[in-house]
């Protein structure tokens, strides 16, 4: 059975940082494309980031360049999110999403996991 575990999330104050984790289980992460998506109360959720299986490639939403990293760690069959320079916009529910390939549709990823909140307030 496939399970899909988002953790990190946490309260941080403006221009600080935060790594998020996606952890499979049922699964090998680095045989998919693995997402990040986020969804601000009131908002629809909106594509972050995405890593490739094919070649590794990466692909960041113009709001996060520069500030945001994405990264295999493959002996935790994790995918990791490094946040930096955090702003309240940022602030939402996480989630991590798998599939194939990259997209920015949410209706493209079949596995989806709970999310993880962050909250950016001083």
């Amino acid at each position: 059975q496939v399970h899909i575990v988002e953790s990190g999330g946490a309260l941080v104050q403006p221009g600080g940082s935060l790594t998020l984790s996606c952890t499979g289980s049922g699964l090998r992460l680095d045989f998919h494309a693995v997402a990040w998506f986020r969804q601000a109360p009131g908002k629809e959720r909106e594509g972050v980031s995405c890593i490739s299986t094919s070649d590794g490639s990466t692909y960041y939403k113009e709001f996060v360049k520069g500030r945001f990293t994405i990264y295999r760690d493959n002996p935790k069959n994790s995918v990791d999110l490094q946040m930096n320079d955090l702003a309240p916009e940022d602030a939402a529910v996480y989630y991590c999403a798998v599939d194939l390939g990259c997209s920015w549709y949410v209706s493209d990823y079949a596995s989806w996991g709970r999310g993880t909140q962050v909250t950016v307030s001083p």
